[in-house]
């Protein structure tokens, strides 16, 4: 398994995780419009304020890899993670879904994934969530 720290994510990780969320090919994958530096610090800051969110930056070899969250959206908690692309294909995001779920113990918790990102179904799905709907664009994944 790939060697990983999940630490409290802090402002100083923000520029990183903006950076990150600006890659076109990772954007296209996630099947989420990145921010502008001003929308994305305004959400950032209300995420790291909010006491019912729990966020971790995710370190891999002493650098920012990406995130990985979990929060209440209308009746169920959700999990989402964004890996920088420089980072991807080394088993992080499998790493860091399987460390979470031991800080993380609230069940259900579901997921959304773009149908066509096969890589991040695949990460959750060996962290044991199962797909629950798929529709047009997003398959909802869920671990009870």
């Amino acid at each position: 398994m790939t060697r990983i720290l999940l630490r409290l994510t802090v402002e100083t990780d923000l520029p990183i995780l903006f950076a990150q969320q600006l890659d076109p090919e990772a954007v296209a994958l996630s099947a989420y419009p990145s921010k502008d530096r001003g929308e994305f610090m305004r959400h950032w800051e209300g995420i790291l304020k909010n006491k019912n969110v729990t966020v971790r930056s995710i370190l891999y070899k002493e650098k920012v890899a990406g995130h990985i969250i979990c929060w209440k959206e209308k009746y169920e908690q959700r999990i989402g993670y964004w890996i920088g692309r420089e980072f991807w294909r080394r088993g992080i995001a499998s790493a860091a879904v399987a460390d979470f779920l031991v800080l993380v113990k609230i069940r259900p918790l579901f997921a959304e994934v773009a149908n066509h990102n096969l890589a991040s179904k695949r990460v959750l799905e060996k962290n044991g969530f199962t797909v629950l709907d798929e529709g047009a664009k997003l398959t909802i994944l869920k671990l009870s």
